[in-house]
């Protein structure tokens, strides 16, 4: 047998060593991720008015640590991925409970535990562990089982329970993408289309009943996004200078750390939810095109990952990460320009954020991992068997 066929033989039974598997990574999506994150810092180090503190230097170590997380998770056996993927999900969804019992208060909403050292934010968690828990039981479920309705009520309540307990927290952005990211999984596993409608139908027919619930500012957020100047000075200041920002910016922008309408204090969480508005300021529509630019690559890789795929289970992680990535970046972008009301959604791998990062991170090393293992043999059913 030749070399590369050894290899390839090795490859299915999924037996590589660790540096095999290193070796075996997709460094020009490294290359990729390193390329978005350099706008990122670039904005914080700005954002700081010329200092790694307090955002660029932090949010750099938060970086790297990443990267050894992706490598990580990239050596670990697919299969390992397959049998665990309930308990990961079952660990994550404790810890949002307990986040509702003793959670750490910030900015009016419940949503850290306190660790001493830092604060973990189990919503963030939540999304990959969302993704590989309905991967695991849809993996090797056939079309025709699928067609079932009796088999869409455990995925449907492993979305909805720790997404109503997100949205109490409340955090209705983070809900939104791991929503989104289960709508694109269960739709790639083969739910119809028309099941989708009908849930659709039933949330917009359910929302003057949700209109009560809502908190006070989330109703302002809702009205001002339907009429941004009917509070210019209050709920709509967000979004007014945002655009402002975004349209004096023209073409090439006013130049790295020249923004008027970020430095002057104009631009409110410029580090975290309206960072693409600074950027745009900066470099211009041109630089928001290139960043764009770059995320759509970035949609190609985890889509071919997907689809390169010979088993079921890599291939659904790889489109609910994939998909989630989308409507991550999708919803910000949408948000401060006002095209969408603003959810408090971050922009990936740009916006400041400890445990947004290292998740985002833990994502595409879950995306490397498939990669790397994507011809592996994988003979283990789905639903709940050998739980």
């Amino acid at each position: 047998m030749s070399d590369m066929g050894f290899m390839s033989a090795r490859l299915r039974r999924g037996d590589m060593t660790a540096g095999e598997k290193v070796w075996q990574m997709s460094w020009s999506l490294m290359f990729l991720l390193c390329c978005i994150f350099a706008f990122g810092f670039a904005m914080l180090y700005s954002a700081g008015n010329g200092s790694m503190q307090p955002w660029a230097g932090p949010q750099l170590a938060h970086f790297v640590v990443g990267l050894f997380i992706i490598t990580g998770i990239t050596v670990i056996d697919v299969r390992l991925l397959l049998r665990y993927a309930y308990i990961f999900y079952a660990v994550v969804f404790v810890l949002l409970v307990l986040v509702e019992i003793k959670g750490a208060i910030g900015g009016g909403a419940q949503r850290w535990i306190d660790l001493g050292i830092f604060q973990l934010q189990p919503s963030e968690l939540m999304k990959p562990a969302i993704v590989l828990a309905l991967a695991r039981y849809f993996h090797g479920v056939s079309t025709e089982e699928i067609g079932r309705p009796s088999l869409l009520v455990v995925p449907i309540l492993t979305t909805l329970v720790p997404t109503a307990l997100i949205i109490k927290q409340p955090d209705l952005g983070t809900a939104l993408l791991i929503m989104a990211s289960a709508g694109g999984l269960l739709f790639m596993a083969g739910v119809r289309l028309w099941k989708f409608a009908l849930v659709i139908l039933a949330g917009g027919g359910a929302l003057p009943l949700v209109w009560p619930f809502l908190h006070d500012y989330q109703k302002d957020r809702i009205r001002i996004f339907l009429d941004p100047e009917r509070d210019p000075l209050g709920a709509g200041y967000h979004i007014l200078q945002s655009q402002i920002a975004l349209g004096s910016g023209g073409l090439f922008g006013k130049g790295f750390m020249a923004g008027t309408q970020s430095h002057l204090n104009f631009l409110p969480e410029r580090q975290t939810d309206f960072i693409f508005t600074m950027l745009a300021e900066e470099f211009g529509m041109m630089g928001g095109m290139i960043l764009l630019g770059l995320y759509v690559i970035l949609l190609i890789y985890g889509y071919a990952i997907a689809f390169r795929c010979r088993h079921q289970f890599g291939r659904l992680v790889a489109i609910g990460l994939t998909t989630g990535f989308f409507v991550y970046f999708f919803i910000n972008i949408a948000m401060v320009m006002g095209l969408a009301p603003v959810v408090g959604v971050t922009l990936p791998f740009i916006s400041y954020g400890g445990t947004s990062l290292v998740t985002l991170m833990l994502c595409v090393g879950l995306l490397m991992n498939i990669h790397v293992h994507r011809d592996v043999h994988m003979g283990v059913r789905g639903g709940f068997n050998d739980f």
